[in-house]
């Protein structure tokens, strides 16, 4: 019977050990809004019908299509949420969500600034200094957990003066985002150069198509329609998403680039 229960108690070893081995790697999304997941749908009241019905909802995060590129051995888990500064990120217990699940060898993409700039909304706002604080506290928390931080600059919104030049939005979040991945010798992707580059080339008018612009009877959602120039359609997330993705291929991130369709 003894020898039964150590022949037992190897295989249940055996078994976990190379349950383990076989584990995805995982790429945890740490983020605001324009990282998001979203839903599919929304109920609308239908006056004609005189029922709620579903309708398809057309905003978009680029976390949200960023597992398109990626075979099954990469899982995504987006954890970005709507309105979150790094600060709320925290305090709000998301951060703490991926530091319960992340493991050794996953990745933790990190991309926060629209929120922190905000020095009008005090619900989000986080001053520079707390702000590079955070930044580090992420980084440092990850490496403690074996797992490889991906420092992200925050996506540009679409801003055009009345010549079509394009003007920033972003203040000095940006840099302080290059310089925190500098200072830690951490990879980063320049996502705000990488798409402001790409709207200066699609210019104020076409870009305006990656953005959620919805024209007035187009979606029963937005019935007067809307204009966002923050916020991402499907197409704006998708070509974000493969920004990120032609990003780890440049720092050449070899566990994830072999992994890309």
């Amino acid at each position: 019977m003894k020898k039964l229960i150590i022949i037992s108690v190897t295989l249940v070893t055996f078994c976990l050990f190379f349950a383990g081995k076989n584990r995805p790697v995982h790429l945890f999304m740490a983020g605001d809004s324009t990282m998001a997941l979203k839903p599919l749908y929304k109920n609308v009241w239908d006056s004609i019908a005189g029922d709620s019905i579903s309708e398809v909802f057309p905003e978009r995060g680029w976390g949200q299509l960023l597992p398109e590129f990626f075979y099954q051995n990469i899982v995504i888990e987006d954890y970005a949420q709507n309105g979150r500064s790094s600060r709320t990120f925290i305090e709000q217990g998301w951060w703490k969500k991926i530091l319960d699940n992340v493991q050794a060898e996953d990745y933790v993409v990190i991309q926060f600034g629209h929120n922190d700039s905000a020095e009008d909304r005090p619900d989000r706002y986080t001053p520079p200094k707390q702000y590079v604080e955070n930044l580090t506290c992420f980084v440092d928390e990850v490496k403690a957990k074996g797992a490889i931080p991906i420092i992200c600059t925050s996506v540009v919104r679409r801003r055009f003066d009345s010549k079509g030049v394009f003007q920033d939005s972003h203040g000095e979040y940006v840099e302080l985002a290059r310089q925190v991945a500098k200072d830690k010798n951490v990879l980063m992707i320049d996502m705000y150069e990488r798409s402001k580059q790409l709207l200066i080339d699609l210019g104020k008018d076409q870009s305006a198509s990656l953005f959620l612009h919805i024209e007035a009877g187009e979606n029963k959602i937005f019935p007067q329609g809307k204009i966002d120039n923050t916020h991402f359609k499907e197409t704006g997330a998708r070509i974000m998403a493969s920004l990120f993705v032609e990003g780890l291929k440049e720092n050449n991130v070899k566990p994830l680039i072999k992994e890309i369709k």
